[in-house]
């Protein structure tokens, strides 16, 4: 019997009174475009994040894209950013006709190394975008420094993978000029469609994010910019809203599942050249990582997955190709060599993840995967 990559319907089962009155109340009211679960979630996620305001948008990506308008980001602009990352962080500078210039990973953290970023900076650098990957906030205290010692340069955490993490005593998505975080189902607070968010402490930041969701529009029908289609709707929001009242406990059982995994796969830790596999690492400090993913490195990755998937475990792989790599960033794209990028696009490989992870199948999976490993050389 195969064990789901990340369990959704056991979330949902755990909540279903909380979930089904908060979505039969949107339909009793009906307003289900920016009806009052949105200003409700919007509130309740600063005050979460100990933030000023939060702005609820359609998806991770328009979070990214709103940012970018907001900041009056277009062409001849460049955007410092990781390719070791999905599409949507690289695809958003495309769009508003700036360029990504891609620096390298830390290659444990995975995250972006703020040493790499200054020799990336030119006159044209517009902002820096780093990503928060699997869940573990990026090193911001080192990258927002880089970016005030060059004329304070604009800071757009992708968070869309670290929702509830915290860095240093602060919650990802709170650290940065704007912070920007996604809903889509997978994600450690995920809806039952698509939604995001984004943050910001900055007043006029804030107002142009509003507005730039809705057309543009700083009232009906005047339209004071250029705007996108990029509302959350109602429904997402009641979803989320209902989700909200399990979520710290499901980031102490994601902790637990993740504890497990460390406990059980600890004899293979090691060098992957010595047919050992490389668990996750979080960095030194008060940092917590959420494990939107448990990725480990594995030398002889896709036989791995494919000999895993023949037991009923299924893996995946995040993220295959380096962006700028990728058909559609190669030749559009600035930055020097990325070599650990593309190493680790040849060794990562995410295990079942999710607060609902039974421990009799973990066992399994971390059983299977010690065979899988024994059967290499």
């Amino acid at each position: 019997m195969s064990i789901p990559f990340i369990d959704l319907k056991a979330q949902y089962a755990a909540l279903k009174p909380a979930i089904d009155e908060r979505i039969q109340r949107v339909l009793d009211h009906g307003q289900y475009i920016m009806g009052p679960e949105v200003r409700e979630l919007e509130e309740r996620l600063a005050a979460y994040l100990g933030c000023k305001y939060c702005v609820t948008v359609s998806s991770g990506t328009e979070a990214l894209l709103i940012s970018l308008m907001a900041l009056g980001i277009g062409p001849d602009d460049e955007i410092i950013t990781t390719p070791f990352t999905f599409a949507a962080t690289a695809e958003v500078i495309a769009l508003v006709g700036a360029t990504p210039v891609f620096v390298d990973v830390d290659p444990f953290t995975y995250n972006m190394d703020p040493a790499a970023i200054e020799q990336a900076i030119t006159p044209q650098t517009r902002a820096i975008m780093p990503v928060s990957l699997y869940g573990q906030a990026v090193d911001m205290d080192a990258i927002n420094a880089v970016a005030a010692r060059h004329g304070d340069i604009p800071v757009i955490e992708d968070a869309a993978q670290s929702f509830g993490a915290t860095y240093r005593g602060r919650k990802s998505g709170n650290l940065s000029t704007i912070g920007c975080t996604s809903f889509f189902p997978s994600k450690p607070l995920g809806c039952y469609g698509d939604g995001g968010a984004l943050f910001t402490n900055d007043d006029v930041i804030a107002q142009a994010c509003r507005e730039i969701r809705v057309h543009g529009q700083s009232e009906r029908y005047v339209h004071t910019r250029i705007g996108v289609g990029g509302r959350m709707d109602t429904l997402q929001c009641a979803i989320v809203l209902a989700k909200l009242d399990r979520f710290e406990e499901e980031l102490e059982r994601r902790q637990i599942v993740a504890d497990r995994y460390f406990s059980l796969l600890a004899a293979h830790d090691g060098d992957v050249e010595a047919g050992k596999i490389v668990l996750p690492r979080t960095a030194a400090g008060s940092n917590s990582c959420v494990y939107a993913q448990f990725t480990i490195q594995v030398r002889n990755r896709d036989e791995i997955c494919k000999q895993l998937a023949e037991k009923g475990v299924p893996t995946a792989i995040h993220y295959p190709i380096p962006l700028n790599e990728q058909p559609a960033y190669r030749d559009l794209a600035k930055g020097g060599p990325t070599p650990i990028s593309r190493r680790l696009s040849q060794l990562v490989m995410s295990l079942p993840m999710g607060p609902d992870l039974a421990e009799e199948d973990q066992r399994r999976i971390a059983a299977e995967l010690s065979a899988a490993l024994r059967s290499r050389p």
